[in-house]
């Protein structure tokens, strides 16, 4: 007569066979997450205010790992001197078109970093137009010379919790001005140069 199987011999087994369950599953699961495409939010919304301005901006995704960004806002100039009995300060309207690269979502996801709301790096080139409608100031008869820049830029954005955002950036461009005066205009141009450093919030 065979003796009988110890105890321990079953429990081995099927101490063995969740262990290989719990691997294979896993494995199967790290292999669906990492099998999904990595990409930009369909479309992200949200307010920024940084030293120089106020902006409304949306973001659009075109593919993966390009968002289109439009913005209106305000520019903000401060002005003073010997010439003036006070600082002065000047609200510019100001439109803006940004196609964004996010050349690091797949680095970030692999080092569990979060990209929600797109937060990663960016290469992008930022289109914008400051029109010669109104200004807000708190002198009278201000006015501004409307122009147009194109400024290639990187930067980055950050987002803590669901809804604060940081975001910064330096770029280098080429600014056209606008001239107008005594019945005739003319165009000039000149370097641009923009260091972005804003706090907003995302809806």
């Amino acid at each position: 007569m065979e003796g009988k199987t110890p105890v321990w011999y079953y429990l081995n087994f099927l101490f063995m066979s969740m262990k290989f369950f719990l691997m294979s599953l896993f494995i199967i699961i790290s292999v669906l997450v990492h099998a999904q495409d990595v990409s930009v939010e369909k479309s992200t919304y949200g307010v920024q205010t940084g030293l120089l301005g106020f902006w409304g901006y949306k973001e659009t995704r075109i593919s993966n790992l390009l968002a289109l960004r439009s913005e209106l806002g305000f520019d903000t100039e401060i002005f003073g001197g010997s010439f003036y009995d006070r600082t002065g300060i000047v609200f510019v309207p100001v439109l803006i078109a940004e196609p964004r690269y996010y050349y690091n979502l797949k680095n970030r996801i692999s080092r569990s970093k979060k990209i929600e709301k797109n937060s990663a790096n960016f290469l992008s080139i930022n289109f914008r137009f400051h029109p010669d409608w109104f200004v807000i100031s708190n002198y009278n008869n201000v006015n501004i010379i409307s122009d147009f820049a194109i400024i290639p830029q990187w930067g980055l954005r950050r987002h803590f919790g669901k809804h604060i955002s940081f975001e910064t950036g330096l770029g280098i461009g080429y600014r056209l001005l606008f001239l107008k005066q005594e019945g005739f205009s003319k165009n000039d141009g000149e370097i641009a140069i923009d260091l972005r450093l804003r706090f907003g919030y995302t809806f």
